[in-house]
């Protein structure tokens, strides 16, 4: 397929490519082994797994927007290296303070904090080094092979985060996600392009003004100004949808953890097919079409789910087909809304467009969180996945009613 044949043709973007998979698989298992670490080992609260989780999304918040100032101040390769050091060393502290009999949920929320910022700083820097390894002509297909080896990766990572928890017990799991991010240094230090740094005159203008620049760049280009709109408002009603969703599997349709734990699997599933079709998909009719279809099967995942009811094969089955859905329209549009990004934002200052938009679109996350909860608690669990559903439809037809649904080829 030719979104592998890119890998055959640039060994600096093979290079990050294979840190970038290894990475994802340590980061998925993080993310099931971390969690678990609090439940099973500190016995945590509902409200302290609520903190957990928010304090590993505030450092989008926090320093999202001067991320992208700093992330072109340091070579990009660097970034990278010394991320994945300091993640590995980070998450290596978990299982040495739970053998020595000393961890504590306020290290948890600390180290969560830390290996957030990690994630902020290499996301950013890998997803600005892409256009620099790869022609223009085949970012599609760069994005498309990145978006599969994700995928997979957080299918994959998220069973052996689960397997490894029962087997050597949650803290000690993560000591497989601290060597997978010692692998990830090793791997993406073979880069020889050490990538863009901006000229000193330009390193001198004060933070405020390059990320005023970063917001400038973005809303100066209407496709990116919609796209943008777009991802934020689906980013904040998408978020609703998802801190009830589990509560609603189990409480609302009464499913077993085993049929919970399936239709995750499903959803995981349908992503990899959704980033294996996404390349030749936008290759027949478009990058806006593309995203647009994307953005509308996400969306209707929700209206979906909202209709389960009856006897519980009949649940099974409408649970299944929203999970498809879920899994199936994020591929299509995030591979394109990054494509297009990089192809039409200059380089110097593709870092602080990048950052601008993981601050709006992950900012919101922490705030739809907060919503879904308020929503949950007072109008139903099942209103509330409906009115995310709804939420994300109207970022649909903001898109639907642009320039973005005419939009076949990457403009020059």
């Amino acid at each position: 397929m030719r979104q592998w044949a890119v890998l055959r043709s640039h060994r600096d973007f093979r290079n990050l490519f294979a840190g970038t998979t290894v990475g994802t698989f340590g980061a998925n298992l993080n993310a099931i082994a971390l969690p678990l670490t609090a439940v099973i080992f500190l016995d945590a609260s509902p409200s302290q797994m609520g903190v957990l989780g928010a304090v590993a999304l505030a450092p989008f918040l926090i320093f999202g927007l001067p991320a992208g100032v700093w992330v072109d101040r340091i070579p990009y390769r660097t970034t990278l290296l010394a991320c994945n050091i300091a993640a590995a060393v980070l998450t290596g502290t978990v299982p040495l303070l739970a053998v020595l009999g000393v961890l504590a949920m306020w290290q948890l929320y600390v180290i969560g904090f830390l290996t957030g910022i990690c994630v902020l700083f290499s996301s950013l820097a890998s997803t600005t080094f892409v256009p620099l390894l790869v022609p223009k002509d085949q970012l599609l297909q760069a994005n498309a092979a990145l978006s599969q080896s994700g995928t997979i990766m957080g299918v994959s990572g998220s069973a052996a985060g689960g397997a490894l928890v029962q087997v050597l017990t949650a803290p000690i799991a993560l000591v497989v996600d601290a060597v997978s991010s010692l692998i990830a240094a090793v791997l993406q230090g073979l880069i020889r392009q050490p990538g863009k740094v901006i000229e000193k005159t330009v390193r001198r203008q004060r933070l405020g003004a390059s990320i005023v620049e970063g917001f400038r760049t973005v809303y100066a280009q209407p496709i990116l100004r919609v796209m943008l709109v777009a991802a934020t408002l689906g980013a904040l009603a998408g978020q609703v949808q998802t801190v009830v969703l589990m509560l609603f599997f189990a409480n609302d349709l009464g499913l077993e953890a085993g049929a919970i734990g399936l239709l995750v699997a499903v959803a995981g599933v349908a992503g990899v097919v959704g980033a294996l079709i996404a390349a030749p998909f936008t290759e027949r009719v478009g990058h806006g079409p593309t995203f647009l279809a994307g953005t509308l099967i996400a969306s209707l995942a929700g209206i979906v789910l909202a209709m389960a009811g009856g006897p519980p094969a009949a649940i099974l089955v409408v649970a299944v087909a929203s999970q498809v859905l879920r899994g199936l329209g994020q591929p299509l549009y995030s591979v394109n809304q990054v494509t297009v990004r990089q192809a039409l934002t200059p380089p110097d200052m593709l870092a602080r467009v990048n950052a601008t938009w993981r601050f709006l679109v992950f900012g919101m996350q922490p705030i739809g969180a907060l919503v879904g909860g308020v929503l949950g608690e007072t109008v139903g669990l099942r209103a509330t996945i409906l009115l995310s559903g709804a939420g994300m439809l109207v970022a649909v037809a903001f898109t639907a009613l642009s320039p973005i649904r005419s939009l076949r080829t990457l403009p020059a």
